[in-house]
């Protein structure tokens, strides 16, 4: 499965090259795009897997291009993430009146806006992640062996005895070797959004994993700012 490629739509350089390293350093296929004629132009010459976009636009405004991609027959399933002010309430409602999936306020968190993103395309089924398909299946990755079906999982042989939690954030992160997780995004993944835990208690299980594993636990690469990710 190729990279997912992510539409960012904004005229501010400063906010538009923060968003690319973002969705680069997570695994994504940025595209950059700075004002809503370059948008729609990109959307006609590649397919996208989701669109995140600026409503203040110069030109086609962000609520234009939103509306032309719900018109679009080639265009209305991807998803769409709307960058807004919070002074743009009456904005945010027509956005999401013309099919806008989410949005997240200025200024906002690298973080948070990592964790609506793979929100959305899970909900697409568009994340790749654990599907149904592949939920069960055995994952090896150099010393690693991961048995979903029989909750097991050894480094070289051997096995490992891991909590429940534990074990669901390797299995997460076995599945996609190499793509960042964020904080936010393990805790829904493996316990629900609406779990009562904080972010930083994923640290205090990831340095358990990393214990438990022995020398294996280096492959669990903490990425500063955005998250873990496991190394292929």
């Amino acid at each position: 499965m190729g990279r997912k490629k992510i539409l960012l739509v904004e005229d501010e350089e400063d906010i538009l090259q923060l968003l690319g390293y973002t969705m680069s350093k997570a695994g994504f296929q940025a595209i950059l795009a700075s004002s809503g004629e370059e948008a729609l132009e990109k959307l006609g010459a590649e397919p996208t897997d989701l669109v995140i976009l600026d409503l203040m636009l110069p030109g086609i405004s962000g609520l234009d291009v939103c509306k032309a991609m719900r018109q679009a027959a080639t265009l209305k399933d991807i998803p769409v993430l709307m960058l807004t002010a919070k002074s743009e309430e009456n904005d945010i409602v027509t956005g999401l009146a013309l099919g806008a999936d989410d949005y997240v306020t200025k200024p906002f968190s690298p973080k948070v806006l990592l964790a609506r993103v793979m929100a959305i395309l899970r909900r697409k089924g568009g994340n790749g992640i654990d599907s149904k398909e592949d939920s069960s299946t055995p994952i090896r990755l150099g010393d690693l062996f991961i048995d979903p079906a029989r909750f097991e999982l050894k480094v070289a042989g051997q096995p490992v005895l891991l909590t429940l939690t534990e074990f669901n954030i390797i299995k997460l992160l076995a599945r996609r070797p190499g793509w960042v997780f964020a904080r936010l995004q393990i805790i829904d993944e493996v316990r629900g959004y609406e779990y009562n835990i904080s972010p930083r208690a994923v640290d205090v299980h990831i340095s358990s994993l990393r214990r438990k594993l022995g020398s294996a636990g280096a492959m669990i690469e903490s990425v500063r700012g955005l998250g873990y990710r496991l190394r292929g």
